[in-house]
């Protein structure tokens, strides 16, 4: 260990103790949702509120949440398609614009790029979305939820200014070995590109996982609603009326415990695969910031 004064020392304290702070600002509210959704109506009524340590875990919310509400497990899996289809989608057409308009002899790329970029400033509005998406007949269809967000302006930027940063000349090899320009795309500038391309597609599938408003326009079916839909009315809610899980249960969880499994199971797979994509971040976005 380096010898430190006494003054670096003291310092230091102070970091780790405002470190501490910061930590236990952002995990206690999670921590507190986390024991209330394993309260049982009874420890509700007596203690009331929420809780930070259950006195007992009762895992009733959880059993309606998985075994009896249909509703949830349909909600889950059309956050889930959207996800992972969208995020797919979202990446092959950002990856794809953004690698054209990093191409240095394309006619008309700077106009081009322009162009996208205005799109980050105006926007047509929601009127003319909403009759955009009505005529393209994707209302009440999954699809109303990806199309129209397929490409990212900013992030296709990044992408392009990240793809502009790599070298010219492993470009000009693989030409001189006769590979076109879809193969030099996957065989020499994603692999090169893994860092940017992950931190936007973690960006992309945050962005379907939590988004809703866009169903509460597009989508009037009850069968194609997505999770954040379902949690956004359950919040709403000042009690579990109208839910057909609990109405014949002889102890029914309280509605605090209930909005808080569902806060949990909506939050927790973002928390699972955030930690394997964390390592890309800096790298991805600072590299794709520095050239443009």
């Amino acid at each position: 260990m380096l010898n430190l004064s006494r003054n670096e020392k003291i310092f230091l304290g102070v970091i780790y103790v405002l470190l501490l702070g910061v930590t236990l600002a952002f995990l206690l509210p999670f921590i507190i949702v986390l024991s209330t959704s394993f309260i049982s109506e009874a420890e509700f009524a007596r203690r009331g509120g929420y809780v930070l340590f259950p006195e007992g875990i009762d895992f009733t919310a959880y059993d309606i949440l998985f075994r009896r509400s249909r509703v949830i497990l349909n909600a889950y899996g059309v956050t889930a398609f959207r996800v992972v289809v969208g995020t797919l989608l979202n990446l092959a057409f950002t990856v794809t614009m953004a690698y054209v308009l990093a191409q240095k002899n394309l006619p008309g790329r700077i106009p081009l790029t322009i162009f996208v970029f205005i799109t980050m400033i105006f926007s047509g509005g929601l009127i003319p979305r909403f009759l955009l998406v009505d005529y393209l007949g994707l209302r009440n269809t999954l699809w109303s939820m990806i199309v129209p967000i397929l490409v990212n302006a900013w992030y296709m930027l990044i992408m392009r200014n990240f793809f502009m940063s790599l070298p010219e000349e492993l470009s000009e090899a693989a030409i001189v070995d006769g590979a076109t320009a879809p193969v030099i795309l996957l065989r020499v500038v994603l692999p090169l590109s893994l860092p940017v391309i992950a931190t936007i597609g973690l960006f992309y599938a945050v962005h379907h996982w939590n988004a809703w408003f866009d169903a509460a326009i597009y989508i009037d079916r009850s069968e194609l609603q997505p999770l954040q839909i379902i949690l956004r009315g359950l919040l709403r809610s000042a009690t579990l009326e109208g839910m057909e899980e609990i109405s014949f249960m002889e102890k029914p969880p309280p509605a605090a415990s209930l909005r808080s499994a569902l806060i949990i199971v909506s939050t927790v797979p973002v928390l699972f695969i955030y930690p394997f994509i964390q390592r890309y971040f800096v790298k991805g976005i600072m590299i794709g910031g520095v050239k443009g």
